[in-house]
């Protein structure tokens, strides 16, 4: 028997390009999101088969495998932040990346601004997690390079 797999309500609609998790949290929590028709409330699971309106119009829900995974490596120069943004204008690795749309690039760990090396991007949140949780025991390697 086929059991239909449900996500957190935040979750399937973020992937459905309408914002962030915390996003949607907020539209949640303030009674904007509808499950078939009933006012969503937080910690709501959905399938890919329920129907979810936000402000009264529905969203086409995506479905997990429908989404590409995207994957890049990037040789960080010294003099750039890990930082999506910086209040004092220097620049940022987001800065250098391909331009994505209905998306984003999430960095898979960080480096200082006075460090070079490889780092890893990547659009599936849950390819991150896994990659930097502390369970999944991966080992990294900081060194320099001299010569």
């Amino acid at each position: 028997m086929n059991e239909i797999k449900t996500e957190k309500l935040q979750k399937v609609l973020a992937r459905s390009g309408m914002g962030s998790r915390r996003e949607m949290e907020r539209l949640i929590d303030s009674g904007e999101v509808a499950i078939n028709g009933s006012k969503a409330k937080l910690g709501d699971r959905v399938s890919i088969a329920d129907q979810v309106s936000v402000h009264g119009r529905i969203v086409k829900l995506t479905a997990e495998e429908d989404i590409p995974r995207r994957v890049i490596m990037y040789s960080k120069p010294e003099g750039e932040l890990c930082t999506r943004s910086d209040p004092q204008g220097r620049r940022t690795v987001f800065d250098r990346l391909p331009k994505l749309k209905g998306e984003r690039w999430i960095s898979i760990g960080r480096l200082d601004i006075n460090t070079s090396g490889l780092l890893l991007f990547t659009t599936d949140g849950e390819l991150a997690n896994r990659l930097m949780h502390p369970s999944q025991q991966i080992e990294r390697e900081y060194g320099t390079c001299d010569g």
